[in-house]
C-alpha cells in the first residue's frame, strides 16, 4: 500500500511538473521539492509535498495563467506551491531564515536552475525565528490539547500531526548551537537530546508510528504527552540560556 501511494505521488509529481511547464513557458526559472519530500524522511500519509516554484515574472497575469495546472495539482490534495520572484528568494532570507535555510538545504530541482545553492541565510534571525516559532507551536499544542477534551484519538493525532514540525525546529536548534545536524529526523532528536539532556522518547515513540513501525494504539496519549511538553520545554529553555 505504502509502495503504491509513493508511485501514484510520482506519476503526480511528474504530470503537474508538464501541466506547469506548459501553462508558464519562458516564465518558470525553477521548479523544486523541499522539505521532507526531498529526503528520506517523506512519508505519503503524513508528510506535504512541499513546492516552490520561482518565476521571472509575477504578474496578474502570469499568476492567472498557472491557476488551471495548480487546481489540478491541488485537487488531489496536494498543497499549492509557493510561488517567488528570483530577486525575491535573496531578499526574503532574512525574512524566512528557517524556511530558507531549509530550502538551502534539502532541495531537489525538477527543472530549472538550482538556485538555492548559494543562498546567504542571516543567522542572527534565524535564532529569533527560531524561538518564536517553538513558543508559538508549544502555544498551540497546549490550546488544542485542551480542545481534545481528554479524547485519546484527538492527542494522538494531534502529536502526530506536529512531531514532524518540531523535529524540523529541533535541528534548526543544533544549528544555532553550532552543531552540523544529521538528516534524520531519529538522529536530529537523539543528538539534541543528548547534547542538552531530555528524554527524547516520545518523539521516538511517534515516529514509529508516522513510519508505519507500530500501531497508533501502542501510544499512551497521556504520557506520551506529558514527556512530549516536558521536551519541548526543555529545548526552549536551552535556547534561552544561549
Amino acid at each position: 500500500m505504502l509502495e503504491e501511494k509513493q508511485q501514484t505521488g510520482q506519476q503526480h509529481l511528474a504530470a503537474f511538473m508538464e501541466k506547469l511547464r506548459h501553462a508558464a513557458g519562458d516564465n518558470l526559472v525553477c521548479l523544486a521539492v523541499y522539505g521532507s519530500a526531498a529526503s528520506e524522511d517523506f512519508h505519503p500519509d503524513f508528510s506535504d509535498l512541499n513546492m516552490l516554484c520561482v518565476l521571472r515574472d509575477l504578474s496578474q497575469s502570469s499568476l492567472q495563467s498557472l491557476t488551471t495546472a495548480i487546481a489540478w495539482w491541488t485537487g488531489h490534495r496536494y498543497p499549492a506551491p509557493l510561488v517567488f520572484s528570483q530577486q525575491e528568494i535573496q531578499r526574503d532570507t532574512g525574512i524566512f531564515p528557517i524556511e530558507m535555510l531549509d530550502i538551502r538545504r534539502q532541495h531537489h530541482v525538477l527543472f530549472g536552475e538550482n538556485i538555492f545553492e548559494n543562498l546567504q541565510i542571516p543567522m542572527e534571525r534565524h535564532r529569533y525565528q527560531l524561538e518564536h516559532e517553538l513558543r508559538t507551536k508549544l502555544l498551540s499544542l497546549r490550546q488544542h490539547y485542551l480542545l481534545s477534551a481528554g479524547d485519546r484519538k484527538k492527542i494522538n493525532l494531534l502529536m502526530l500531526d506536529s512531531v514532524s514540525s518540531f523535529a524540523t525546529l529541533f535541528r534548526h536548534a543544533l544549528l544555532t548551537m553550532k552543531i552540523d545536524p544529521p538528516r534524520a529526523r531519529r538522529e536530529v532528536i537523539e543528538q539534541l537530546a543528548l547534547k542538552i539532556q531530555f528524554d527524547p522518547s516520545p518523539f521516538l515513540e511517534l515516529l514509529q508510528v508516522r513510519e508505519g513501525k507500530a500501531p497508533v494504539e501502542s501510544l499512551d496519549a497521556q504520557a506520551v504527552f506529558a514527556r512530549y511538553l516536558q521536551a519541548i520545554d526543555r529545548v526552549i529553555q536551552a535556547l534561552d540560556a544561549l
